[in-house]
């Protein structure tokens, strides 16, 4: 698919997480004027706050749609859906929506964007490889000894580099309109495989210790860890890590004719990058 689709300003939700930072600098990379959506940005944007909707969609023509702090939190498949509708209304017909895998909330916001009247494409996700690099597990690593409250549960772990390939693909190419792209890695692991992976990568020993999900959430709170981040964490343990992603998906694929990348890739650039070096 190399003809590309004018598509003016592209408004980017959540432009400084793991995925959105990714798919602005590869929008930009291509000459794409990106207005970055946040509640730092200007206009700021706020998914709790309706009334700083308007000022981000005016006069983009797409939009790449991250919501925080999860689709499975209360009132997200409500936002998706007047937000999908506010984006029309003002003349934004591009929709590419990061959703979760696994997750019926989610599902319901999915499926309240493809009601929505837009070009919408839905890129579904399984746990991100990043995770460990450059969030929640990333301190563990660093110190030599990760926590987590999963024990012998599969997960085709995704690189948010490919899940930026997917939505950028999507904003700008034709032919992703009405696409449900579900993506994971190439292969299942247990979080300790991922472990043992990164430590080979890294070259010096780096454990992993299966906690109960009530011993992890009470360490996380302890941690100072934000109430609604942990409903979210609470979410993902007890019910999304249930081993209902234990099976692959071919998204990658599909959308942009080659394979996904290996999480043995992901460590390798992670160690040769220097994110789990000690301060």
């Amino acid at each position: 698919m190399s003809e590309a689709i004018d598509q003016g300003t592209v408004l980017v939700i959540g432009g400084r997480g793991k995925t959105g930072a990714r798919v602005a600098d590869r929008l930009e990379a291509k000459g794409v004027d990106v207005r970055l959506a946040s509640r730092a940005s200007s206009p700021a944007f706020n998914w709790t706050d309706r009334s700083t909707w308007p000022a981000a969609i005016a006069g983009a023509r797409a939009a790449y749609i991250v919501y925080y702090p999860d689709l499975a939190t209360p009132g997200a498949v409500e936002a998706i859906r007047d937000f999908s509708a506010l984006a029309i209304e003002h003349g934004m017909k591009r929709l590419v929506l990061l959703s979760g895998r696994g997750e019926p909330e989610a599902q319901a916001a999915e499926e309240e964007l493809m009601r929505s009247g837009a070009d919408w494409t839905v890129v579904r996700a399984s746990w991100f490889a990043q995770n460990f690099s450059e969030s929640l597990l990333a301190p563990g690593i660093t110190a030599g000894e990760v926590h987590f409250a999963a024990d012998k549960v599969l997960e085709p772990f995704i690189d948010a580099d490919d899940i930026a390939d997917v939505a950028v693909a999507a904003l700008t190419e034709p032919g992703h309109e009405g696409k449900l792209y579900e993506v994971t890695g190439p292969r299942l692991m247990t979080f300790a495989d991922a472990v043992e992976e990164i430590a080979s990568a890294t070259g010096r020993p780096v454990t992993y210790t299966p906690l109960s999900a009530d011993a992890y959430l009470d360490a996380a709170r302890g941690a100072g860890v934000p109430e609604d981040l942990l409903a979210v964490l609470e979410l993902l343990i007890r019910e999304v890590l249930d081993g209902r992603n234990e099976h692959l998906a071919d998204g990658v694929q599909q959308a942009l004719g080659r394979p996904p990348r290996d999480f043995a890739e992901f460590a390798r650039k992670a160690a040769a990058d220097g994110l789990w070096e000690a301060a």
